[in-house]
């Protein structure tokens, strides 16, 4: 595969293989800012001022009905 992609790269004309590293950079940079993203879990516990007034299903629905 290596071998593949250096004959073809090196068909291009110079500025095209610099678009190639480019992008090539591009997808290496997605590939670890996706792996570097932990769950943001900053919204536990934000309705616990609401426990005793509604169930999690009313809260649910609630919810459904704000969307709407």
């Amino acid at each position: 595969m290596e071998t593949t992609i250096v004959k073809k790269i090196r068909q291009l004309p110079p500025k095209l293989q610099e678009e190639v590293i480019d992008f090539i950079d591009s997808l290496l940079s997605q590939k670890n800012s996706k792996r570097e993203k932990k769950p943001n879990l900053e919204w536990i516990g934000g309705l616990k001022a609401y426990r005793d007034q509604y169930t999690a299903l009313e809260l649910q629905n609630k919810a459904l009905d704000w969307r709407k």
